[in-house]
């Protein structure tokens, strides 16, 4: 290792560590930690247990966040001592320099992951739903490519995915699918894949070979613990039963097992197929309407009505997150961060944590 290259990564660690600091408010992280300690030596602090165990989770938290930035600094100014060291000629301490540069590397980039995926609801499981915009069957066929993209990337992580409503389109793709991506913080990562995405291709169901734009909304949901208080009243909701008409006919009950339940007040729409009875599927259906009911209240509700269904955008030209272009060049581009991608293969078979990271980084204002 040169010495401009060890110069040069001492820079990028100051810019990261003070990217970060100001993101996380370190100063603000440590006058918390001190007060809630405070609180925690008071003879009460035990009379509330559901309040205690609020204190002692965020304190574990903020713990876990000062020791780790206090590693960092402490790190780097051992990288920077070792480094002065060298440059004089002192000693040969390169094997050191190189063993301290692997460790602020894997330390600082787990610390950057742990701090994107901070959110309040970063650790909730997330609900996917794709809806195909106009465009028919072009539309419907875009839909599944892009289910088919996600279920890929849950793959390669280890997730679950579980199927709630799979709505097959007549001729090619699906005319809407709702699933559950299941494991470490999906919605965290998974939250910036809402919007509308666009797709520029050569049609495979024109037979002129013409060149088409499809698009494609897309939702996610955190999955909200069932202890949350959301009241569901009957006459708040219309309850529908229809004949289950899951991907390629598998596992699909002939009778009218599946449920659409639809919130009056809202007009959130949630349907629900894939369990093989009515009441299983009407509960499931529930909890995902709980779930979105839940969000829109800690939104303020109808003011953030359309932010939070997604309903925002219009699903056409000129409302897209992303576009991914096939012809005639080949390009995947996020209109929010401007990260693109010349390699469309891997993208749609999955790899999109380049896209998740730079979105959760936009977010924070770190580059």
């Amino acid at each position: 290792m040169e010495n401009y290259e060890i110069a040069k990564k001492i820079e990028e660690y100051r810019r990261r560590l003070s990217e970060l600091e100001g993101a996380i408010k370190i100063a603000s992280v440590k006058a918390s930690y001190a007060e809630q300690q405070q609180q925690m030596a008071s003879p009460d602090f035990y009379k509330d247990m559901n309040s205690a165990q609020k204190i002692l989770k965020k304190v574990k938290a903020e713990k876990e966040i000062i020791e780790t930035h206090e590693s960092l600094v402490n790190g780097l100014e051992e990288l920077e001592l070792y480094f002065e060291m060298h440059k004089s000629g002192e000693d040969d301490l390169l094997e050191e320099i190189k063993a301290v540069v692997k460790k602020i590397d894997d330390e600082l980039s787990e610390f950057e992951t742990a701090m994107l995926l901070s959110g309040e609801y970063d650790d909730c499981d997330a609900i996917v739903e794709l809806h195909p915009g106009a465009g028919g069957t072009e539309s419907q066929d875009w839909a599944s490519m892009l289910f088919r993209m996600y279920v890929r990337f849950a793959e390669r992580n280890d997730f679950d995915v579980e199927i709630v409503d799979y709505l097959e389109g007549e001729e090619a793709g699906i005319k809407s699918a709702t699933f559950i991506v299941s494991g470490s913080k999906t919605y965290g990562r998974l939250k910036g894949e809402q919007g509308v995405h666009r797709l520029v291709r050569i049609s495979p169901f024109d037979a002129n070979a013409r060149r088409h734009t499809s698009f494609c909304a897309c939702t996610v949901t955190p999955v909200i613990d069932e202890d949350v208080s959301i009241e569901i009243k009957p006459e708040d909701i219309r309850i529908d039963t229809f004949r289950s008409s899951g991907a390629g006919g598998q596992k699909v009950n002939k009778t009218e097992s599946a449920v659409r339940i639809t919130h009056l007040k809202t007009g959130i729409v949630v349907s629900c197929q894939n369990e093989r009875s009515q009441i299983q599927n009407k509960e499931k259906a529930l909890a995902i309407l709980k779930s979105k009911l839940y969000q829109l209240e800690i939104e303020e509700k109808e003011k953030k009505i359309k932010q939070i269904t997604g309903e925002a955008s219009q699903n056409t030209f000129g409302s897209q997150i992303r576009s991914y272009v096939f012809h005639p060049y080949n390009l995947i581009k996020d209109h929010r961060t401007n990260y693109e991608v010349a390699n469309v293969g891997p993208v749609m078979d999955g790899e999109i944590e380049g896209f998740i990271n730079a979105y959760l980084k936009s977010e924070y204002n770190l580059r």
